[in-house]
C-alpha cells in the first residue's frame, strides 16, 4: 500500500508539471503573435525551417546606397536559402515549400519597399503601437506605404509577384541545314514533276498515233494481224506463227518459240563472223540468252531467223519507211511481222501478220 500511494503522488506531480509547461508555451505564442506587422502577411506554417518574420529596420542612420546594398545582400541570402529548401523538399512537401518560398520573397520585397519609402520620407506617419499590437490585426494584410511615383490604389489585395515569361525555345538555335536541304530538294522534285506533267499533257498520244498508222498500213498491204503475248518470246512466237501460215516450201516448220530460238542460236554460232560485230556483249553469252532465256530479240535475231529458214522477212512499222525488208535474196517465200514501239506497256513488241486471201 505505501508503494502504491507513492506512485500515485509521483504521477500527479508529473501531470501538474506538464500542464504548467503547456501554459508557458501558449503564453509565449500569444506574445509573439501580437508583434506589429508592416505590409506583411504572416500566414506561414510554424514548422517552415527558415521562416523569420521581419520587422522593417530603422533606416535613419543609413543612406540610400547603404540601404540598397543591404537589400541586395538580403535578397542573395534569401535566394540561397530558398534554393536549399527546394532541393531538400520531397514530393509530398514540394507544393507547400514552393508556396512558402513565394510568400517569403514577397514579404521581403514589401519590407524593402517600405524601408526605401521611410528613408526618402522620414516624416511619414508610422503605425502606432496601439494599432500594431492590436490582436485583431493578426493575419490581416497591411499594404506598405506607396512611393512618390506610385499612384494611390485601394489596399484591398496584396501585390502580385509576376514572373517573366520563359524565353522562346527557338531563340538561339541554329537552323537545321539538313532539313533545309531536304526541303529544297523536295521542292525541286515537285517542280520538275509538275513541269514534266505539263509537257506530257501537251505531247501527242504516241500509242494512239502508232495504232492508227499501223491500221492504215495493214489495210494498204492487205494484211491480217495475229496477236502475240508480250512475254519476251514475242519475236520467235510471231515468226513461228507467220511461217506456219505462209505458203513456204519448207519440209520442217518450228512448232513454237522454243524451236525457233534453237534454230536461231545454232545459225548464229555457225556464222559467228556475220553477227559478232553487231553485238554489244560477249558473243557466246548472247547466243546462250537467245537459246535458253526469255531475252527479247531484235533486228539481229530477225535477220538470223530469215537466213536460218531461207525466207524473206518484211517488218511492218509505224515509223520510218513503213516496211523494213531483210534477207531479200531468199527464194522460199516471205514472212510478215508487225513491230510496235509504243503500243505495249512492256516496250517493243512483235505480232504475226498474215496475207489475206
Amino acid at each position: 500500500m505505501p508503494v502504491l500511494l507513492d506512485m500515485r503522488r509521483e504521477s500527479a506531480k508529473l501531470g501538474h508539471r506538464r500542464e504548467s509547461e503547456s501554459s508557458d508555451e501558449l503564453e509565449r505564442a500569444n506574445t509573439n503573435s501580437s508583434k506589429p506587422h508592416h505590409g506583411i502577411r504572416h500566414n506561414i506554417h510554424p514548422w517552415y525551417p527558415f521562416h523569420q518574420p521581419h520587422t522593417p529596420t530603422p533606416t535613419s542612420n543609413l543612406n540610400m546606397d547603404e540601404l540598397l546594398a543591404r537589400h541586395r545582400k538580403e535578397l542573395r541570402d534569401l535566394q540561397s536559402r530558398i534554393t536549399n529548401q527546394k532541393k531538400q523538399a520531397t514530393k509530398k512537401t514540394r507544393k507547400a515549400v514552393n508556396s512558402e518560398c513565394d510568400n517569403l520573397e514577397a514579404e521581403t520585397r514589401s519590407r524593402h519597399a517600405w524601408e526605401i519609402h521611410e528613408l526618402q520620407n522620414p516624416s511619414s506617419d508610422n503605425p502606432t503601437p496601439t494599432q500594431a499590437n492590436d490582436p485583431a490585426n493578426d493575419n490581416v494584410y497591411i499594404p506598405p506605404p506607396l512611393l512618390d511615383s506610385e499612384p494611390e490604389t485601394e489596399p484591398s489585395k496584396p501585390p502580385l509577384i509576376t514572373k517573366p515569361p520563359p524565353p522562346a525555345t527557338n531563340e538561339g538555335k541554329k537552323p537545321n541545314r539538313q532539313k533545309a536541304r531536304l526541303a529544297r530538294r523536295a521542292a525541286e522534285v515537285a517542280a520538275a514533276s509538275e513541269a514534266a506533267a505539263q509537257e506530257a499533257s501537251s505531247l501527242p498520244n504516241l500509242r494512239e498515233r502508232e495504232l492508227a498508222v499501223m491500221a492504215t498500213l495493214l489495210k494498204t498491204h492487205n494484211l491480217a494481224e495475229h496477236q502475240i503475248a508480250p512475254d519476251g518470246h514475242c519475236l520467235y512466237s510471231a515468226f513461228s506463227h507467220s511461217l506456219r501460215t505462209a505458203s513456204v516450201g519448207l519440209e520442217t516448220l518450228p512448232k513454237d518459240y522454243k524451236e525457233a530460238r534453237a534454230r536461231c542460236a545454232a545459225f548464229m554460232r555457225d556464222n559467228r563472223g556475220d553477227f559478232e560485230a553487231f553485238l554489244e556483249e560477249d558473243f557466246e553469252e548472247h547466243v546462250r540468252k537467245v537459246e535458253s532465256t526469255a531475252e527479247w530479240g531484235g533486228q539481229t535475231e530477225v535477220l538470223a531467223l530469215g537466213r536460218a529458214f531461207g525466207v524473206k522477212v518484211k517488218v511492218l512499222q509505224a515509223e520510218g519507211r513503213g516496211v523494213e525488208r531483210m534477207n531479200d535474196e531468199a527464194e522460199k517465200g516471205e514472212v510478215w511481222l508487225g513491230y510496235y514501239r509504243h503500243a505495249f506497256g512492256l516496250g517493243e513488241h512483235y505480232n504475226s501478220l498474215v496475207k489475206k486471201e
